[in-house]
């Protein structure tokens, strides 16, 4: 099956008529009968059953489609790869970030970006930390922005942001009134967890691991953002970065600093074979502007990357405020 063939075969498993399918790839009705009698006479086995107007697929086309899916996605990865050559003429980053740092600094620092450098086009994702490392060593993204550092042979690592952990509760809840909470503080309530293998995932573990007895846990969330917001409604009290809570400035969330818990360091994650474009270090600028207005900036004196020591010698000229 050649791609043609590939394109008319999923546009009718899709919707199930030719005329439907000839509307998706705005062609003409007999020019997708004419494919797939083509098709199916190369094959030699049919491919659909004709039931009162519509085409059924055999147990063969069934089969089939799993496998063309993936070649299709194949040729979707190729087209937006020459969108991205055709955008590059300009300059183009693709960031992804794991979701605290994405809700709120990493839009500022686009924004800050957009208004230095309007040429510049910026493909931006939130993800997990495991879908951040894949999209990196497959070159889908230029930049990852982890909430916790990355320790793979082809990435570095470098950090940048730093900021607490806190307690969060509802304003009329027994731990509002206190001003900093304990571990052990936390046992009697519900507390909202995370899934092993993430940041807060493994911290929250890490900070009960000594524990005799565990808090009760009703409800595992993905996502910190997920967490403040059942919280707001009552269901539990939860452990979130300050990254996450810059989203959260005017909620009814009472916010508690946590005794004896390390910061959470964000970094930055690239690949070490390929050298930061000129729109990277120029995003990387603009983050960096963010994070020192915001008082998260990790001092350069710890930044181990001599290519972010560079930035400010970069290809492009500095953004208003880094």
């Amino acid at each position: 099956m050649n791609l043609r063939q590939i394109e008319v075969f999923r546009a009718i498993m899709t919707t199930g008529t030719a005329s439907d399918a000839a509307r998706l790839l705005h062609v003409s009705v007999p020019a997708i009968s004419r494919v797939l009698s083509h098709t199916e006479s190369q094959l030699r086995f049919p491919l659909f059953t004709r039931v009162k107007g519509r085409l059924v697929p055999t147990d063969e086309a069934r089969r089939l489609y799993r496998e063309v899916a993936d070649v299709y996605l194949g040729v979707q990865r190729i087209r937006d790869l020459t969108q991205d050559l055709v955008a590059q003429r300009t300059g183009l980053v693709s960031v992804v970030s794991s979701p605290g740092v994405g809700h709120v600094l990493v839009p500022m620092s686009i924004a800050q970006l957009h208004q230095a450098n309007p040429e510049i086009h910026v493909r931006f994702r939130t993800m997990t930390q495991a879908l951040l490392i894949e999209r990196l060593l497959g070159r889908q993204a230029d930049l990852g922005i982890s909430l916790d550092a990355v320790d793979h042979p082809s990435l570095v690592s470098v950090p940048i942001a730093r900021c607490r952990i806190v307690c969060i509760c509802p304003r009329d809840h027994p731990l509002a009134s206190r001003t900093a909470v304990g571990v052990n503080d936390l046992l009697p309530f519900d507390f909202i967890g995370y899934p092993r293998g993430t940041p807060l995932g493994e911290r929250v573990r890490n900070l009960f691991a000594g524990l005799e007895e565990l808090p009760r846990m009703p409800v595992e969330v993905g996502s910190p953002q997920n967490a403040c917001a059942l919280v707001q409604l009552g269901v539990g009290v939860a452990l979130v970065d300050e990254f996450t809570m810059l989203a959260w400035s005017e909620s009814r969330l009472r916010t508690l600093p946590v005794e004896e818990v390390e910061p959470v360091v964000a970094h930055l994650v690239y690949l070490r074979t390929d050298p930061l474009s000129p729109a990277t270090e120029a995003f990387v600028r603009c983050f960096r502007s963010v994070l020192l207005q915001r008082g998260m900036a990790v001092p350069r004196s710890e930044q181990l990357s001599s290519e972010l020591e560079m930035l400010d010698q970069g290809a492009l000229p500095p953004t208003s405020g880094a």
